[in-house]
């Protein structure tokens, strides 16, 4: 328990401060500015709502991006703010890349709309360098893209486009399109200056070394036109998933992949000769292997490595034995062994 003033300290005190011996502090209190010539437009609900959309998003794009480069692709959304477009296109660096994304709605009621993306020079390096077959090492990069390397990004933007359109899909029905590629920010005439404009910032991670942003500026008074088609869609409900249901469908889908043809190849062994060498082959030659014939053998499926095996017979038939599960160029798992025919 604190200790209690007496009504004489209690009164010393105010005497002392009368005569300002004491000081006493003022509260501070916290002011915002607020840009009267500069309304915002939205609301923190349906900013959340913008952000459910582009964490849907985000999670497509790392998945595409996983399966292209073949790394591990963490992307987040960073933040989404409301700005004017001169603010916007100020900020963009002199090397960069930009895309223009044409949003055409179904319902003819709703306006046309044109989306910019711009993608970070380290990013888009790497994208280059690893589809290119290199190692992902030389992407921080300052100078401008070549022709080559426009076109292989035109076509990830192309897809890119394709992923903010079944993401749209789920509230509004939209056909999504990229009407051009541009390297000079300085050159967009896309908006007016004082345009109101939405930005989306999301963060990218790509095989624990390139980091950038893609950045996606869409006009405020499009947003205005179908936002509230948001509402409902993302509305959470805590109705629960009836169990069985839930097993019904997995059962379903787990039948129907079952049924899917899938090539299996085993590799021995892969050398290169000359094509002067390959050129006179006859029967009968011998070409000395780098392997023993008792080694282990890959064994794909699709062309991705799945196992390892050892080559054996039976049934009087040539068969492999599988050996180990093979994750990402490393056995992981001792498999359990069994014989499978070829």
């Amino acid at each position: 328990m604190p200790e209690q003033l007496s009504q004489s300290q209690i009164d010393a005190l105010l005497k002392k401060m009368n005569s300002g011996e004491v000081d006493v502090q003022e509260e501070k209190r916290k002011i915002r500015e607020y840009d009267f010539k500069s309304p915002k437009k939205f609301t923190k609900e349906q900013f959340k709502a913008l952000d459910s959309l582009h964490e849907t998003f985000s999670r497509m794009l790392s998945s595409y991006f996983s399966g292209l480069l073949r790394t591990v692709c963490e992307i987040d959304v960073l933040q989404i703010e409301e700005q004017r477009y001169y603010e916007y296109n100020n900020a963009l660096p002199d090397t960069t890349l930009v895309g223009l994304v044409d949003m055409k709605p179904a319902n003819r009621n709703y306006d046309d709309a044109t989306l910019i993306l711009d993608l970070s020079t380290s990013i888009g390096f790497y994208l280059i360098d690893r589809v290119l077959g290199g190692p992902g090492t030389g992407f921080n990069l300052d100078r401008d893209y070549t022709d080559i390397e426009i076109a292989l990004l035109t076509n990830i933007m192309e897809k890119i486009t394709q992923r903010i359109q079944d993401t749209w899909q789920a509230n509004l029905e939209i056909t999504a399109g990229l009407s051009g590629i541009e390297t000079n920010a300085r050159l967009l005439q896309v908006f007016a200056p004082e345009d109101v404009v939405v930005i989306v910032v999301l963060g990218i991670k790509l095989g624990n070394r390139a980091e950038g942003n893609l950045n996606i500026c869409i006009p405020a008074e499009f947003l205005e036109q179908v936002m509230h088609t948001f509402s409902l869609r993302y509305a959470r409900t805590s109705k629960r998933q009836d169990p069985s249901r839930e097993e019904m469908k997995k059962r379903i889908i787990l039948e129907n992949v079952c049924d899917s043809n899938m090539e299996v190849r085993v590799i021995f062994d892969q050398f290169q000769l000359d094509l002067r060498d390959i050129m006179q082959l006859q029967p009968d030659d011998v070409i000395p292997l780098s392997k023993r014939v008792d080694s282990e053998v890959l064994v794909t499926v699709d062309k991705v490595p799945w196992f390892t095996a050892k080559l054996g017979q039976t049934k009087k038939k040539k068969a492999i034995r599988l050996c180990n599960i093979v994750t990402n160029g490393e056995e992981v798992v001792q498999w359990e062994k069994k014989e499978a025919n070829s």
